[in-house]
C-alpha cells in the first residue's frame, strides 16, 4: 500500500509538472519567437529517434490502460449479473495489471512532453497555438481519471454486495474518462495529418474545425478497438507467464482460463479492426490522394508486405489457440473435422494477402516475366484479391469460435436444425457476396472497386450479427458433454499467446509510422514544413529495426511488471479475496464449474479444487 501512495504521488507531481511545462510553452511574440532556435540536438541518438522511441513506448503503455479497463469493466459487469466470482477475481486482476503500469505510462508521457518543448520548441510553439484550450481539458481527464481509477481499484471490497453498482458505475465512468482523453490526444495527432480549422498562412480559424478533420473520427474509432486488441493480448501474455510459472494446478487452470478471456476479448476486437482501418484509408485518400497513393502505392508500398504476414500471424495463431483449446473440451472431437479446410483457408488468405504487387527485380527478370507484373502472382498483388481473403479469413475466424463456443454442449431446442441451417446460409451467403464483389472489382475502375469494399464489411458483419443471435438462444440451457478440463491444454498454446502479444505490439508500431511517414518533410502536413536535418522518412528497414528495439524494450518494462506482480502475491493473501473455483485437472466431468449449470454454481463433488485466501490448494466437502 505504501509503495501505491509513493507512486500515486509521484504521478500527480508529474503531471502538475507537465502542466507547468505546458504553460511555459505558450507562444511567445514574433520577436522572440525568431530567437528561439527550431530545433536542438538529442546527444547520440539524434532528436527525431529519441521523440520517436518515447512516444512508441508511451503509446504502447497508454494503449494497455485505456484498453484493459474496458474488458476489466465488461467482465466485471458479467460477474456482477451472474454472481459468479470467477469474473469478478478476473476483472480485479486486470485492473491490478493497469494499475501497475499507471506510473510507467505518466513518466513517459512526461519525458516526451519535455523532449518535445526541449528539442521541437517551434513546432510545439505552434501546435499550442491551435490546441491550446485542449491542453487543459487533457489535465483534467487526467486528474479525473486517475482518481476514480484509484477508487475503483481500492473500492473494490467496500463497494461490493449491495453497493456493487456504485463500483460498477466508477469502472464505467473510468472507461468514459479514459476514451475521452484519448480522442482529445488523437486531434492532435490528426491535425498534423489533415489540418483543418486554419487559414492560409495557418492561423486559427475555427478550433472545432482543427479538431474535427478527416482523420479524426476514424483513429478514434481505430485506435479505440486496437487498444482494447492490445490489452487483451497483453493481459493474455501475462496470463500465459502465470500460466507458465504455475507450481500447482489449480494455479494453471486459473490463468488458463484467465488467458481464454483475454484472447477471446481480443480477438473479438481483432475480427473488426481491419474495417475501422478500411474508414482510415478512404479519409486519407478523400483528404490528400497524394498521400493516399504515397502509403498505399508509393515507397511505403512494401510496408503493407510486412503488415499482412504479421496480421496473418494474428489470425493463424489466434486459430490455432482455439484449436489447441478444444482439445481439453469433452465432446469437441465431433468438430475437429473441420480443423483443416478452415486450415487451407487461411492459409491460402495469408499467401494471397502477403503478395506483392511489384516486385524488385533485375532487368532480365523483368523481360523474362514480361513486365514488372508476374503474369499470374500479379492478379494477386491487387486490394480486390486482398479484401476478398481477408473477410474470408474473418469469417473462418469467426468459425473456428463459434465450434469452439459449441464444443461441450448439445442444443435441446426444438428448431435446432432450422437454426444451424440459418447459421449455415449466412456464412455461404456472405462468403459468396465477398468472392463476388472480389472478382468483379477485376473489372470496374479503381473508385468503384474501393466501394466494392464497403458491400463485403457490410456481408460479414451482417453474418457475424445473424449467426450469434441464433446461437446464443439456441445453446442456452443445454446439455453438456463434459466440463472444460482448464489447466490441460499443451504448454505451446501459452506461448502462441505470447506471440500474438509481441506480433500485434509491433504491427502496432509499424502502423504508426506509417501514419507518420506519409507526412514525409512536413511536421503539419502542407502547413508547418520539417526543416531539421532529419527531414527525411526514413527507410523502411531502418524504421523496423527502431520498431523492433522498442517493442523489445517496452517487453522487458512489461515482463518486470509482470514480475512484480507475482512477487507481490509471494508470502501473503493473494488478490481482494479467495480465488475463484476452477476445474481442471481430471479427464472426469467431476469437479467445478460445468457449461450446463447455472453460472456460479459448482458441482457437488467430493473434494473439488479451492484456492483460499493465502493460496493454497485445499478440498471441499459437498
Amino acid at each position: 500500500m505504501a509503495c501505491d501512495s509513493r507512486n500515486k504521488l509521484v504521478y500527480v507531481l508529474l503531471v502538475f509538472f507537465a502542466l507547468a511545462l505546458l504553460g511555459s510553452a505558450l507562444p511567445v511574440d514574433a520577436q522572440d519567437a525568431a530567437r528561439e532556435p527550431a530545433y536542438r540536438a538529442f546527444p547520440v541518438l539524434g532528436s527525431r529517434l529519441a521523440v520517436w522511441a518515447v512516444a512508441q513506448l508511451h503509446l504502447n503503455f497508454a494503449a494497455f490502460i485505456l484498453g484493459c479497463p474496458i474488458f476489466a469493466v465488461i467482465i466485471e459487469i458479467i460477474g456482477w449479473r451472474t454472481r459468479d466470482q470467477r469474473y469478478d477475481w478476473l476483472a480485479h486482476e486486470f485492473v491490478k495489471l493497469t494499475f501497475a503500469a499507471f506510473s510507467t505510462t505518466a513518466m513517459l508521457g512526461a519525458l516526451l512532453l519535455f523532449l518535445f518543448v526541449g528539442y521541437y520548441p517551434r513546432f510545439w510553439a505552434y501546435l499550442t497555438s491551435i490546441f491550446f484550450p485542449t491542453y487543459w481539458v487533457y489535465a483534467l481527464l487526467f486528474f479525473g481519471e486517475t482518481f476514480i481509477v484509484y477508487l475503483w481499484y481500492y473500492g473494490w471490497e467496500w463497494l461490493s454486495g449491495s453497493r456493487k453498482w456504485i463500483h460498477v458505475s466508477l469502472g464505467v465512468l473510468a472507461n468514459l474518462v479514459g476514451t475521452a482523453i484519448l480522442v482529445v490526444a488523437n486531434s492532435w495527432v490528426t491535425f498534423m495529418i489533415s489540418p483543418g480549422g486554419i487559414d492560409e498562412s495557418g492561423r486559427l480559424v475555427s478550433l472545432w474545425k482543427a479538431i474535427n478533420n478527416y482523420t479524426w473520427m476514424p483513429i478514434n474509432v481505430h485506435r479505440l478497438i486496437a487498444n482494447i486488441v492490445f490489452g487483451g493480448t497483453i493481459a493474455a501474455a501475462y496470463a500465459a507467464f502465470r500460466f507458465l510459472s504455475a507450481e500447482t494446478q489449480e494455479e494453471r487452470a486459473r490463468y488458463d482460463w484467465m488467458g481464454y478471456v483475454g484472447n477471446f476479448v481480443a480477438v473479438s476486437a481483432f475480427i473488426v479492426l481491419p474495417f475501422a482501418g478500411y474508414w482510415l484509408g478512404r479519409e486519407i485518400y478523400a483528404f490528400n490522394q497524394t498521400m493516399g497513393i504515397t502509403m498505399m502505392g508509393g515507397f511505403m508500398s512494401w510496408l503493407w508486405i510486412v503488415q499482412a504476414i504479421l496480421i496473418g500471424i494474428l489470425f493463424l495463431g489466434s486459430n490455432y489457440y482455439l484449436w489447441l483449446g478444444m482439445e481439453r473440451i469433452p465432446g469437441s472431437e465431433r468438430y475437429r473435422k473441420f480443423v483443416p479446410p478452415m486450415l487451407l483457408i487461411l492459409t491460402i488468405g495469408f499467401m494471397i494477402w502477403a503478395t506483392p504487387r511489384t516486385m524488385v527485380i533485375t532487368f532480365d527478370e523483368a523481360r523474362a516475366m514480361g513486365g514488372t507484373h508476374h503474369p499470374v502472382l500479379g492478379f494477386f498483388g491487387v486490394m480486390s484479391a486482398k479484401n476478398t481473403v481477408v473477410n474470408l479469413m474473418i469469417l473462418t475466424t469467426f468459425l473456428s469460435y463459434i465450434l469452439y463456443r459449441r464444443a461441450n454442449r448439445i442444443s435441446t431446442k426444438p428448431w435446432v436444425r432450422t437454426g444451424m441451417g440459418v447459421q449455415w446460409a449466412a456464412f455461404a451467403v456472405a462468403a459468396v457476396i465477398v468472392v463476388f464483389f472480389g472478382v468483379y472489382g477485376y473489372f470496374v475502375d479503381s473508385l468503384t472497386r474501393i466501394g466494392f469494399s464497403v458491400w463485403q464489411v457490410l456481408a460479414v458483419l451482417t453474418c457475424i450479427v445473424i449467426v450469434m443471435a441464433i446461437d446464443i438462444p439456441m445453446f442456452r440451457g443445454a446439455r453438456s458433454t463434459g466440463t472444460i478440463r482448464w489447466g490441460t491444454i499443451a504448454t505451446r498454446s501459452q506461448y502462441v499467446l505470447i506471440l500474438l502479444a509481441v506480433t500485434f505490439t509491433w504491427l502496432m508500431g509499424l502502423m504508426g509510422f506509417a501514419r507518420s511517414g506519409i507526412r514525409q518533410h512536413w511536421h503539419v502536413y502542407g502547413v508547418l514544413r520539417d526543416t531539421s536535418v532529419d527531414a527525411v522518412t526514413p527507410a523502411l528497414g531502418y524504421a523496423a529495426n527502431v520498431i523492433t528495439i522498442v517493442t523489445i524494450v517496452f517487453f522487458a518494462l512489461v515482463t518486470f511488471i509482470f514480475w512484480l506482480g507475482g512477487l507481490g502475491e509471494r508470502g501473503g493473501p493473494k488478490g481482494h479475496a479467495p480465488a475463484p473455483v476452477i476445474a481442471g485437472g481430471s479427464d472426469s466431468s467431476e469437479g467445478a464449474t460445468s457449461q450446463a449449470r447455472p453460472q456460479g454454481a459448482t458441482a457437488p463433488s467430493e473434494a473439488s479444487p479451492r484456492i483460499d485466501c493465502a493460496g493454497k490448494a485445499g478440498a471441499r466437502k459437498s
